[in-house]
């Protein structure tokens, strides 16, 4: 399957649930696509200073690949700065929350495993 960039729909989230601040998920794959066994492939646009708030995930996992910016996740107790290239997986009921603490956008990569 090949899935073009104009096919893919942006939903954008300000204020409400997890969501503090302003965010767009663009939709990469949906799960139907990906044969159900994946819940969520999307890429996340976190502006300045919005966040994720803290959340934990059981039974399924959470992969944030960063893929621009700076930002501050926490990952259960831990506080770490991440930068392009850095990657955090929560899973098994542990906690994560992500905040953009860079200049610009940040961009991440989220995919919610089953």
């Amino acid at each position: 399957m090949v899935k073009y960039k104009k096919d893919m729909e942006t939903i954008v989230v300000e204020n409400t649930g997890n969501i503090e601040g302003k965010i767009a998920k663009e939709v990469i794959l949906t799960p139907q696509e990906m044969l159900d066994k994946v819940l969520m492939c999307n890429r996340i646009i976190l502006p300045v200073g919005s966040s994720i708030k803290v959340h934990s995930h059981n039974p399924e996992a959470e992969i944030y690949y960063i893929l621009e910016g700076e930002v501050s996740v926490v990952d259960n107790e831990q506080e770490v700065v991440l930068g392009v290239g850095d990657v955090v997986f929560t899973g098994n009921g542990d906690k994560h929350g992500i905040k953009n603490i860079g200049t610009s956008d940040a961009v991440f990569l989220a995919v919610i495993l089953k």
